[in-house]
């Protein structure tokens, strides 16, 4: 089996994105579409990976630097195929088959790519495999003339003649060539053309007029949807979002509202979970089996275990751990903190930097006091500790196992196991006080 290389092209401007963010690195379900891409990529095992970028591509380097991918530079961009020979350094020596992808086509499945290699490998060994596909619109795509899946033209929609143009397979751009053919196949290609550019699809046409065979594979549309503009963004958004909604379902969750309900790209969610309307996932949630994740709540890298309940108007940031059968209530924030078994944090509450014990209950309008302007603190709730409503838990402080705090209380030294803590203003009653002060103040408005 030969080795791959992966080549992705990401070297354009981007102008329709109107961003001072790389085009590629956009999200899609809270991930860079470029990562969506590599992370497809990365199941093929590639013995090397480059991305070929321009314009602001010292971002680029800042998110790929660190999984040990190469940046080729295209400087100044004059088209795919030149876009591809500047990869030809990265790529010395290598003398296996490689994948050329498209940074701003970031769905491509790991499967599709397989299979435009499996093409290139087969017996009849064609010098160019291209995947196709037949879109709704076929308006502003190159088009592949084939017959039996074998490639007899292809060519850019601006220099297609009407015959051509009617054809319904297009190009989505992606290749698989061995790389003992690619770069002299590049160095083949002029720029005779409408835009005066270096197109890649031209390498088909000069290995078709040597008597080579180039041969076309198809997919989805949907699974090579190009992203230009915030319009297309959104769209590509919406569908995967709908293809995950239908997932979650068929693994055993209910959704209410699927389309109200927002995922991130790693969200894992168990069985029989039951998501109310208008939850959004950031990145890094997990929810065990028999969760319930209350309406208009917001979460994100966050683990809820099994049988929780969370919400509504409920935040969980990163850091949040909710045990067994554990609650966080209306209006409740969590960070950093992990809530025990069975534990409950039921209204209008704030949890940062903290650990609650199994079976405590966290009253309405607690908050721990985690930050003194410069460092984090942390707060520990004993297990069956009862917090009453409208307290301030200054950090660090511990509330012992069994331990509780009156209401109103602002606790800034430890409390015992099993003692009760009290820290508010003693009160006082003034007789007759009040009717008094309606006498003078109403005395007062008359005059």
């Amino acid at each position: 089996m030969r080795q791959v290389a992966v080549v992705v092209l990401a070297a354009g401007q981007g102008t329709r994105m109107k961003s001072d963010l790389h085009k590629v690195l956009h999200p899609i379900a809270g991930r860079p579409m470029l990562l969506h891409l590599l992370a497809s990529a990365a199941e093929l095992a590639p013995a090397r990976t480059v991305v070929v970028a321009g314009a602001r591509r010292e971002q680029i380097e800042a998110v790929v630097d660190p999984m040990g991918i190469d940046v080729a530079v295209q400087e100044p961009q004059q088209g795919t195929g030149h876009a591809v020979q500047q990869s030809q350094g990265a790529l010395a020596g290598f003398d296996g088959d490689v994948l050329i992808l498209y940074g701003d086509v970031p769905l491509v499945r790991a499967e599709t790519m397989r299979a435009m290699l499996d093409r290139l490998r087969a017996d009849d060994a064609p010098a160019v495999v291209v995947l196709g596909f037949e879109p709704r619109d076929t308006l502003r795509y190159g088009r592949v003339v084939a017959q039996g899946g074998l490639i007899e033209k292809m060519v850019e929609h601006k220099d297609a003649t009407e015959a051509e143009r009617a054809v319904r397979l297009c190009n989505s751009g992606l290749m698989a060539v061995r790389a003992a053919d690619l770069f002299a196949l590049l160095a083949r290609v002029g720029n005779a053309n409408a835009a005066s550019e270096y197109y890649l699809v031209d390498i088909v046409n000069i290995a078709n007029a040597d008597g080579r065979k180039c041969a076309v594979i198809t997919c989805a549309e949907g699974e090579v949807a190009g992203i230009n503009s915030r319009a297309e963004l959104a769209g590509v958004e919406a569908d995967w979002q709908a293809a995950r909604r239908a997932e979650v379902m068929a693994d055993g969750a209910t959704l209410i509202a699927p389309e109200t309900v927002w995922f991130a790209w790693d969200t894992r969610v168990g069985r029989d979970v039951l998501l109310e309307p208008n939850i959004f996932f950031g990145p890094g949630v997990t929810l065990a089996d028999h969760a319930t994740i209350r309406a208009s709540s917001h979460l994100e890298g966050a683990t809820v275990g099994e049988g929780a309940e969370v919400g509504p108007f409920a935040r969980l940031r990163p850091g949040a751990v909710l045990g067994e059968k554990s609650k966080v209530g209306n209006f409740v924030e969590v960070k950093k903190t992990t809530i025990g078994a069975g534990a409950k944090a039921n209204h209008l509450t704030y949890l940062g930097d903290a650990e609650v014990g199994a079976g405590a209950n966290v009253g309405a309008g607690t908050i721990t006091c985690n930050y003194d302007g410069f460092f984090k603190y942390k707060t520990e709730i004993g297990a069956g500790a009862f917090v009453g409503s409208n307290s301030a838990l200054v950090a660090p402080v511990t509330i012992g196992p069994g331990a509780i705090v009156a209401a109103g209380s602002v606790i800034t030294a430890d409390v015992a196991p099993d003692a009760l803590a009290v820290a508010r203003g003693k009160q006082e009653s003034k007789s007759g006080w009040a009717k008094g002060f309606r006498t003078m103040m109403a005395g007062r408005k008359k005059s």
